[in-house]
């Protein structure tokens, strides 16, 4: 029924279901914690490229957590109400079971996520009475996932994060000394240049009509939204069309050469931008206009080293690989791309970089990217 439903087939046994256990497991071929979370990773990968969905189907076991009916019914269960194609293991170990059902065809999202409901449902009441029924959470989460208002669509989020930390091979501790790091390098940066905030301050005031602070919306770790900080460089109320059209055509790799330098040299930044005040474009120059950053680092919203947040009309031309990007690690004020590419840098290249940066991601690393870039700003390569 379930196949029928979803135009699922069946796979060659060759390509049946894994045969690792976890100790309690009975041989029934659950994945172990770690090895589950990998295999969403990959599962992740293989949908960014090939553009199919899957489904990740989580039960919270609640008060059956350390009951035997977990290995003697209720798994088999599961066993039999699933293809050999769709992949179970222990999303948390001992406490929630995953499954994950590939290959789900066109149906559209509910009446996918209500088949598998109703299939996983009957066959659960085959084998535990109502009250250890009632005592499972059952959540699905469609892969690719959608973004709201506040990041992705309730506990996906959380789904996605895992699959990507555990991906990952740094360590709790490291991502809070990279906190610590941020915390204090954010409050040491806004008391050191607080002479030069008052100035550039003073200075737009005097400048252009217009507030001092440039706010604006944009997309953190996992499309979570933050206002974003900057010294305002433009003429308040212009018209955001020609950014929009160049992001576009920035994202789809047709930029093209900017003919203030000549035809052979592509700059990968909108130039002679007329929104931006003669202050601002010295702003910009020497990257003052983002020093207000500082404070979004000292909140938490970004960090000191990171991927640039992107507006929000910037990520509805984004490729499904192209958001991985958002997913790993916190945006930040500086990063590969500022350091190794600047502004002459292909927006997928500008991307390899940022995941580049989030798989071999250190403090180390993070120290030399934040020593290297006094020097890129001072070059002001692509800057404008």
């Amino acid at each position: 029924m379930l196949r029928n439903m979803l135009g699922l087939k069946e796979r060659s046994g060759s390509q049946s279901r894994p045969s690792t256990t976890t100790e309690g497991s009975s041989g029934l071929g659950m994945l172990p914690h770690g090895l589950f979370i990998r295999t969403l990773s990959v599962e992740r990968k293989r949908m960014e490229r090939s553009g199919r969905r899957f489904v990740l189907m989580l039960l919270d076991l609640g008060g059956l957590r350390a009951s035997e009916h977990v290995a003697t019914t209720l798994i088999p269960a599961l066993m039999r109400s699933t293809r050999t194609t769709d992949i179970l293991g222990w999303y948390e170990d001992r406490k929630v079971i995953g499954v994950i059902f590939t290959e789900i065809g066109a149906a559209g999202e509910k009446p996918i996520v209500n088949a598998i409901s109703r299939k996983v449902t009957d066959a659960l009441y085959t084998v535990l009475s109502i009250q250890d029924v009632n005592e499972i959470r059952l959540s699905f989460h469609v892969f690719p996932e959608d973004w709201d208002d506040d990041g992705l669509n309730g506990p996906a989020s959380s789904t996605l994060q895992l699959a990507l930390a555990l991906e990952s091979t740094r360590q709790e501790d490291s991502l809070g000394t990279k906190r610590l790091m941020d915390m204090i390098g954010s409050a040491a940066a806004i008391i050191l240049f607080l002479p030069l905030f008052l100035a550039i301050a003073i200075a737009v005031k005097l400048t252009s009509d217009g507030p001092v602070l440039f706010r604006q919306v944009r997309l953190g770790r996992c499309g979570r939204r933050f206002t974003f900080l900057k010294f305002r460089s433009m003429y308040v109320n212009n018209d955001h069309t020609i950014h929009k059209e160049y992001v576009e055509r920035f994202i789809a790799g047709a930029s093209g050469p900017d003919p203030a330098l000549g035809s052979e040299q592509k700059v990968y930044k909108l130039t002679a931008d007329p929104r931006i005040t003669p202050l601002g474009r010295f702003l910009r120059k020497t990257s003052l206009d983002e020093l207000p950053q500082f404070f979004n680092v000292l909140k938490g919203d970004m960090s000191l080293v990171g991927p640039r947040p992107p507006v929000i009309y910037e990520v509805e031309h984004y490729d499904l690989w192209h958001r991985q990007r958002l997913a790993a690690v916190k945006p930040g004020i500086t990063g590969l791309w500022q350091v190794e590419g600047r502004s002459r840098v292909k927006f997928d290249d500008m991307v390899r970089l940022d995941l580049r940066y989030a798989r071999s991601w250190s403090i180390w690393l993070d120290i030399k990217i934040l020593v290297r870039t006094p020097r890129a700003v001072l070059m002001g390569e692509g800057a404008c």
